[in-house]
């Protein structure tokens, strides 16, 4: 089992964070640690080598963080990921999220940086991590037009049929998180999907399966297990495809 999508460098876990990755080093074969602000990329890195061959990262910049950071800090951010690029797996998460965004210039301002990150994974050919919310057709409209990033990743997906479709259709991959384990609209979308350009995901610390928990990447056997029940597959096989879909995009 591969968790593809975890924040373990966020604050949620400073009081216990050695348990966690305990607990996550016992059941999983490895974690993706996705950098989602400056100083996310930062902590990402530090834990990389403190879990090397375990904790693989990602660098990026959250769409939200995006709406509101300043430019000078993006920039920051843009030029400690070209000088990391050797270390790590994939760019990103990087994305569009509208969710209750009403301000053009935000949105505007959203476009423009996951523009620039876009351009710095074609540029690098390293996989894209999307992160797209209420926004996953402009998204998917906006990376098809480059021709050199190798694999694309939208990070728990959760948009309409017609752009997982057609999310497919270009060979790139959904990532589903724990929020299957309670959301019928997220579990119809893996009804309809094949397996083969399915991840599994944790999105920890958030989106936990158990009410009262926080989440953490040892739970994303739940998500394995959920999926095996919607599509009628045993828990091995649906472990077997997707730690393999995983290893194959971030080469680990």
């Amino acid at each position: 089992m591969i968790d593809t999508h975890c924040h373990i460098d966020f604050k949620e876990y400073n009081k216990n964070r050695g348990e966690v990755m305990d607990r996550a080093q016992q059941k999983l074969k490895a974690i993706i640690n996705s950098g989602a602000s400056l100083g996310g990329n930062r902590r990402t890195l530090k834990f990389m080598d403190e879990y090397n061959g375990f904790l693989y990262p990602t660098l990026g910049f959250h769409p939200s963080n995006a709406s509101k950071a300043d430019h000078n800090i993006i920039e920051k951010a843009l030029d400690e990921i070209k000088d990391n690029i050797d270390k790590i797996v994939a760019i990103g998460e990087t994305g569009l999220d509208y969710h209750e965004l009403n301000i053009d210039k935000n949105k505007e301002r959203q476009i423009k940086v996951f523009k620039t990150f876009i351009d710095l994974a074609n540029e690098y050919e390293l996989p894209l991590v999307i992160h797209a919310r209420d926004a996953e057709k402009e998204a998917l409209d906006m990376v098809m037009k480059y021709s050199l990033i190798p694999e694309v990743i939208f990070h728990c997906y959760g948009g309409d049929d017609e752009t997982a479709n057609n999310i497919v259709d270009q060979g790139y991959y959904l990532s589903f998180s724990t929020i299957i384990c309670f959301s019928k609209e997220h579990q119809t979308i893996i009804e309809e999907q094949p397996i083969s350009n399915m991840l599994t995901e944790t999105d920890s610390p958030y989106l936990s399966p158990f009410k009262g928990l926080r989440n953490e990447p040892s739970f994303v056997e739940e998500v394995i297990k959920k999926i095996a029940d919607i599509k009628s597959l045993s828990t091995n096989k649906v472990d077997k495809i997707t730690e393999k879909n995983a290893k194959k995009i971030f080469g680990i």
